[in-house]
């Protein structure tokens, strides 16, 4: 091919990547810039011009995917030899192929996953942990080892990287961490770090083995720079030995993988590494509209920290597009809806359904989506993850309410919601999130089923008509439409798992303080990072974009959240603009004290104002306390299933004098009123907890007799 050929098309700082035929290159290539047309004529052009045999390029890159794309223009641009791989599918082939050579004897078998390996490595130092558990194991254990930190060692690296154990003792993934290597070495197994590390070494220490393989690549391009980790960058040390012939590209502000082990400082710090670098910005925006090219800007542009000044900005090269949107809603049943109703109407007005996309922070939010899209008759996919009630803990949540479904018939209200979080405490639902990756999506998946309980109920008017039988009905006509036939779709993705794409379309969702930024980004680095992936998320639209936060988690709750820093600058000054609020079917209750309407559940439940004052007898209370601890105890069920604060406290305002008024108080159903409502009374009355819940036990035994 004609070497001037390759060069047609290219814009100026392109052309000037695909001239840098020799030395370090390194390219800072902003979202949407088309870095990959710019590397992959940069190739064919070194190819054309002789300055290059194809067999002795290797690009690298981080999916299969994008490996495959490259291959497939190379080939288009007459360079179809050229090796375009993942780090991991390069080492395996080369220390495959040297095995025998630089190590001898059998073949170890590779692991594609660790869980296995981990649970028998956990067993072996007297640890029982679940399923997730392990999955946050092993994702710790590959940090450490992508970081080179070994086991000995991972205690002090965790200090000093700032970083949280996925268990309440670093000790105990040591342990796990040590047991697991000699595991692999016992049994002949080996893991994908191991294998990048091994392939690295054989290089590093046989000169004959070195002289091979660099003879054999001489001319190296890495793409997605800013993702390399500290193992990924041994083993490219080892691939070019004192040789310079590297092009590397990436763009600092799509750093969303640092708690894996990913640092952008390979990338920041290419030129200081190589003072001969040449280095070139393309900062050209071929993908998104100058609307969407203004948020993205803006969004960088307030970085902070050490990447501060290392952001690209933007400069838009499509026409005008429509201004992006910013939309509050009181609640996310609302948000989800509203927006479900916005991709409607886009789909009617001629985009498809495949150029449309969901994104939000975590996978759990992709319930609320997902059912909302359903109500639309939206046809939509979920990339990254399983569709929620496809996922392990939901399956098991469902299989387990099942179960509880005749036991638990009467119960209503909050006495519903109060058994449905009982039950999935016995799957890892807890007062706040654990420490672990895993662990913390499998809770907050949880979470989401026990929300969606306390949702119904809210809808219902907080009355006892919504029984475990009402919910477990619901929550199986939702699974059987979630079973419907896979069709190409609306996408709903995690932030993470959209990097990378682009659609015509694109809504940002609950962007409020505790999800974007995320509640356990505590540092000024994980805030930066969260930033970045809001970067990313803006940077995916073409056309449309939009973006959205409710007030409250539920219907009636306190509309208590704040809109994300992140869109300070960039939203109207009073965006509370919510078409929905004339929607809400709930009954107004209002405090008896001041007459003010209770949004929130606690307030609704006591019947007042949390600050309005309050004249309750305080020896009734701790009388009632008492009471519910003995018989907590007895009953062998935590002391909430009995009552919860709140419903305590109002019993003790009101002080029910029959089992008639008792019946009033919010969170005393029929079930608990029938059970406990003799032994309240005669706590209104005087009476002694630890004499009651001896009588509630000999009147149980009593009953068992006969």
């Amino acid at each position: 091919m004609d070497p001037d050929r390759v060069l047609e098309g290219l814009d100026p700082e392109q052309t000037q990547v695909a001239r840098a035929l020799r030395g370090p290159v390194c390219v800072l290539a902003g979202a949407g810039t088309g870095k990959t047309r710019a590397i992959t004529h940069r190739i064919a052009h070194a190819v054309a011009s002789g300055v290059v045999a194809e067999q002795q390029v290797l690009a690298v890159t981080f999916t299969n995917r994008a490996a495959g794309e490259m291959r497939g223009r190379l080939r288009s641009l007459g360079a179809p030899r050229v090796q375009a791989r993942t780090f991991h599918a390069a080492a395996l082939r080369q220390l495959s192929y040297f095995w025998g050579e630089a190590v001898g004897g059998e073949k170890p078998t590779l692991i594609d996953s660790k869980i296995k390996a981990v649970a028998q490595a956990a067993h072996m130092v007297g640890l029982q942990p679940d399923r997730t558990g392990l999955r946050d194991l092993a994702s710790e254990i590959e940090w450490a080892k992508v970081t080179q930190v070994r086991a000995i060692d991972y205690e002090k690296a965790l200090a000093k990287a700032g970083r949280q154990s996925p268990t309440s003792s670093p000790q105990e993934v040591a342990r796990v961490f040590e047991a697991y290597e000699d595991l692999c070495r016992e049994r002949n197994l080996l893991d994908f770090e191991s294998m990048l590390e091994l392939t690295a070494g054989m290089i590093n220490t046989d000169p004959g083995i070195a002289e091979k393989v660099r003879g054999q690549y001489r001319y190296f391009v890495v793409d997605e720079f800013q993702d390399v980790n500290p193992l990924q960058k041994l083993l490219l040390d080892a691939w070019l030995g004192d040789r310079d012939d590297l092009c590397v590209v990436g763009d600092p502000s799509q750093t969303v993988y640092s708690f894996a082990g990913a640092t952008p400082g390979y990338l920041t710090g290419f030129a200081a590494g190589y003072p001969n670098a040449t280095v070139v910005e393309l900062v050209r925006d071929y993908r998104s509209t100058p609307q969407v090219v203004r948020v993205a800007n803006h969004v960088i542009s307030q970085a902070r920290g050490s990447a501060a000044g290392s952001h690209l900005t933007l400069r838009a090269q499509r026409k005008d597009g429509p201004d992006p949107l910013y939309q509050e809603y009181d609640d996310e049943p609302a948000e989800a809806t509203g927006v479900a109703r916005k991709i409607r109407v886009l789909m009617e007005n001629g985009t498809p359904a495949s150029e449309i996309a969901v994104l939000v922070r975590t996978n759990s939010q992709s319930a609320a989506y997902e059912q909302a899209l359903t109500d639309e008759s939206v046809p939509f996919t979920v990339r990254g993850t399983a569709r929620f009630f496809e996922r392990p803990e939901i399956r098991e949540a469902v299989h387990l309410l099942r179960g509880a479904r005749h036991g638990a018939a009467d119960d209503a209200g909050d006495e519903l919601v109060s058994g449905v979080r009982h039950l999935l405490t016995q799957l890892g639902l807890t007062e706040t999130a654990p420490e672990g990756r895993q662990a913390r999506e499998r809770w907050e998946s949880l979470s989401a089923l026990a929300q969606l309980a306390e949702d119904m109920v809210a809808t219902a008017g907080g009355g006892d008509r919504v029984t475990m039988a009402h919910f477990v009905e619901e929550l199986e006509a939702r699974m059987a439409t979630e079973h419907a036939p896979g069709f190409e779709g609306v996408t709903i993705a995690s932030l993470h798992s959209a990097k990378g794409l682009e659609w015509d379309a694109v809504f940002l969702c609950g962007l409020h303080e505790g999800m974007m930024p995320i509640i356990y980004a505590e540092t000024d680095e994980q805030v930066e990072e969260e930033r970045r992936l809001f970067y990313v998320g803006v940077t995916r639209a073409r056309e449309h974009l939009s973006m959205s936060w409710s007030l409250s988690r539920s219907p009636g709750g306190r509309r208590t959240r704040k809109p994300s820093r992140f869109l300070d600058g960039l939203r109207p000054a009073s965006p509370s603009t919510s078409p929905h609020r004339k929607e809400r079917r709930n009954r107004v209750v209002r405090c008896r004290v001041c007459g003010l309407a209770l949004t929130d559940a606690a307030e609704r439940k006591l019947g007042r104002c949390g600050d309005c004052p309050s004249t309750y007898d305080e020896a009734l209370l701790e009388r009632m306390r008492d009471w519910r601890r003995l018989t907590s105890k007895d009953q062998a069920v935590p002391a909430y299933v009995v009552f919860t604060d709140a419903t305590l406290q109002a019993i003790a305002e009101q002080e029910p004098g029959s089992l008639e008024q008792l019946s009033t108080v919010s969170g005393v159903g029929a079930r608990k009123r029938d059970r406990y409502g003799e032994a309240v009374l005669a706590l209104v009355r005087g009476a002694d907890p630890e004499e009651l819940v001896e009588a509630q036990t000999a009147d149980m035994e009593d009953t068992t007799d006969d």
